[in-house]
């Protein structure tokens, strides 16, 4: 694919909620521009942009997907982000690396909650956006309303540039406004007159948009309150200030399956949308660079992807100068040396080999030894760095069982290049249940993950809610002693200990202190003492559970001169701690976290009622805006699911963050089920070795 130089370059995210027709549209495009010779289906699994397994089986896009084109000699990367939440980073991604975004509605369903987070994905990062009404063909819809719930979700400044011509079945077109011409019938569209019939509604669609344009402009308002016609120049570039700007949002409508309406779309990205020329990029350091090709090389990868077929694929996006086959470069973010093989234009999964990829555009390269998502790659001598895509935090988390021996050897590096591939996923070893902890943004990305592993690197697994990491601690204090004796043939077995157990505040862990006197124990086997009841900690008291929060103060004991070891004494120092916790009132700890969750203020009674049900308490209730953001502590065991709990409650209109905060005793209505609980679980795992 040739150079189209910054000025002849457009990269548009494409963003909605899930299902509004976003893929189907990009398909549309493609074939437009003549770059696939037929329409692929999502139904089909056929697109371009759906070539994961995982999400031609949900018929959804879970990743984002690359689709450059040429349309009317200027080069259009089209990002295709997943409109799913749990794959929410891709969309962030895709944010990162465009200069605009094309937010598509379903008109048969209208504003929906993934187009209110497109909305604020573009609003966060200042993106000019405008909105594409699609399924114009589908039966009762209604342009004029879905224009109404546009403009009273956000605001006045949504403005319709084409308007259809007939809906369902009569869908025919669109008429341009601005130039009050109509285009009917699919690609190539033919130009005619405005129908009769629409003549009127046309010309007034236009004077609101010619007077939302004059209002951005000192002069040209002046010339429109004194009835002075503005030329078509004048119009011209003041709409696509105004865009830049976000003062102006157009509507657009169009049947993408049909392919009605993309033709008029393409033309105004060309038209209207920003070129990356003259954008200013932040910087890591708070200066910022502009996008030119004559400076040093500023690029930032935004993607990975791991396939142990055709290797690892870093997507980048260059900012600045010009990265070329063959050739090294510095990534500034690991202060590295890499090598860069051959360069790739991709499209979907296909690749086109490319000489050199220019400032201001998007390409790909193979088996990058050092790079990452998130680095930036430039030269020695220039070492910028980007500012990272902000990735969001993992909310929801599962535990990963390898299904056979052999895949527990292969699950850590399978997580690990997950991981490379997605940065929304985080993964741990929990030192409490001893669980490798898979956490992401919800249950279908962890279940996509979990089918990945199993596809891609033959490592099946069975994801589960993570076990609570209980504790147990003593409310008082006792003095405990243990003797263990044993007469077997030849040598016996003597080890005799009297331990002191008390509690201490929590966060203390557990101490052991030695105050023997006399030689009751002889100095050699205290060692093996302390080892016994450390063990004993782990293992957990009579509770069944790791100990925390005690003192055991070995105080007074007896051996044999003959019987006595180590061993003896390490088996008398734990049996001495689980006495002594028995007597000393045992309790259960269970770990409770800190909520803070955001949701629309109209919803506020039903979190709060549902908070409830999990032994929550709330801490206090922060109106912003029309959304309130709850404070509450709840126990780690009620919402563990929180994520999904929340996500249908809400719509999937709320977030929160949980993070650990403290321990606190289980009430004892619960206490007895989780000892019963834990003995069947130990039992069980005795009779499975």
């Amino acid at each position: 694919m040739e150079n189209y130089g910054i000025a002849g370059i457009r990269n548009v995210a494409l963003l909605s909620h899930s299902g509004a027709g976003k893929t189907t549209l990009a398909e549309a495009a493609l074939f437009s521009a003549g770059a696939v010779s037929r329409m692929g289906r999502v139904d089909d699994g056929t697109t371009a942009s759906d070539f994961d397994p995982e999400g031609v089986k949900r018929k959804i896009s879970i990743s984002l997907s690359l689709l450059p084109f040429i349309w009317r000699k200027t080069k259009i990367n089209f990002l295709d982000a997943p409109g799913y939440a749990d794959f929410a980073g891709e969309a962030k991604a895709a944010i990162k690396v465009a200069e605009s975004a094309i937010i598509v509605v379903a008109a048969s369903s209208g504003v929906e909650v993934g187009t209110e987070t497109a909305w604020a994905l573009a609003e966060e990062a200042k993106l000019p956006r405008c909105l594409v009404v699609n399924k114009m063909d589908r039966e009762n819809v209604n342009f004029d309303n879905v224009v109404a719930a546009l403009q009273a979700k956000f605001g006045h400044k949504c403005l319709p540039m084409t308007i259809p011509i007939g809906s369902f079945k009569d869908f025919k077109g669109v008429i341009d406004v601005l130039n009050l011409k109509a285009f009917t019938g699919a690609h190539p569209a033919a130009e005619g007159e405005v129908p009769a019939q629409l003549t009127q509604t046309a010309k007034d669609a236009r004077e609101r948009l010619i007077e939302a344009v004059a209002e951005q402009d000192d002069n040209l308002i002046e010339k429109f309150l004194g009835g002075e016609e503005l030329s078509a120049e004048e119009i011209h570039s003041g709409l696509k200030k105004a865009i830049a700007a976000g003062e102006i949002v157009p509507i657009l409508a169009g049947a993408a399956l049909t392919n009605t309406g993309v033709d008029s779309l393409l033309d105004f990205v060309v038209e209207f949308m920003p070129s990356p020329q003259g954008r200013k990029v932040e910087l890591n350091d708070g200066n910022s660079l502009t996008a030119d090709e004559s400076s040093p090389l500023a690029a930032l990868v935004f993607k990975t992807t791991a396939d142990p077929f055709v290797g690892k694929l870093t997507f980048f996006r260059v900012y600045r100068g010009m990265l070329q086959s063959n050739t090294h470069v510095w990534n500034s973010t690991r202060k590295a040396d890499e090598r860069i093989g051959q360069l790739y234009v991709m499209r979907g999964k296909h690749q086109e080999p490319a000489t050199q990829i220019g400032a201001g555009d998007i390409g790909a390269v193979a088996k990058c030894a050092v790079t990452a998502t998130n680095d930036t790659l430039a030269t020695q001598d220039s070492p910028v760095i980007v500012t990272p895509i902000s990735f969001p935090k993992p909310t929801y988390s599962v535990a990963v069982h390898p299904k056979s021996k052999a895949d527990i050897d292969k699950l850590g590096q399978a997580i690990a290049k997950l991981i490379e591939e997605d940065p929304t996923l985080e993964s741990h070893r929990d030192p409490d249940t001893s669980e490798t902890i898979l956490a992401g943004l919800g249950d279908t990305q962890l279940d996509v993950a979990a089918e990945k592993m199993a596809r891609k690197y033959s490592v099946a697994v069975e994801l589960k809610a993570p076990r609570v990491p209980y504790k147990e601690t003593i409310t008082g204090s006792a003095r405990a002693e243990y003797r263990h004796k044993k007469q077997t043939g030849g040598h016996g077995q003597f080890g005799h200990v009297v331990l002191d157990v008390e509690a201490l505040p929590p966060g203390s862990g557990v101490e052991f202190v030695d105050k023997v006197v006399g030689g009751a124990v002889p100095r050699n086997y205290i060692p093996a003492v302390e080892k016994g009841i450390k063990e004993a900690v782990q293992e957990g008291g009579s509770l069944g559970f790791p100990i925390v929060d005690l003192r055991a103060t070995l105080c007074d004991g007896s051996f044999h001169p003959v019987d006595s070891s180590e061993i003896c004494f390490k088996i008398a120092g734990a049996g001495a701690l689980k006495k002594g916790m028995e007597q000393a009132g045992p309790v259960l700890l269970e770990p409770i976290v800190s909520l803070q969750i955001n949701v629309p203020s109209s919803i506020v009674g039903d979190i709060i009622g549902d908070l409830n049900t999990k032994r929550a308490h709330v801490q206090g209730m922060n109106p912003d805006g029309d959304r309130t953001i709850i404070e509450a502590m709840a126990p780690l065991a009620e919402v563990q699911r929180y994520a999904v709990n929340l996500k249908s409650l809400t719509q999937g209109r709320g977030s929160f963050t949980m993070k650990f905060d403290h321990y606190q005793q289980v009430p004892a209505n619960l206490t007895q089920k989780l000892v019963a609980d834990r003995a069947a679980e130990l039992a069980a795992a005795q009779s499975t070795h």
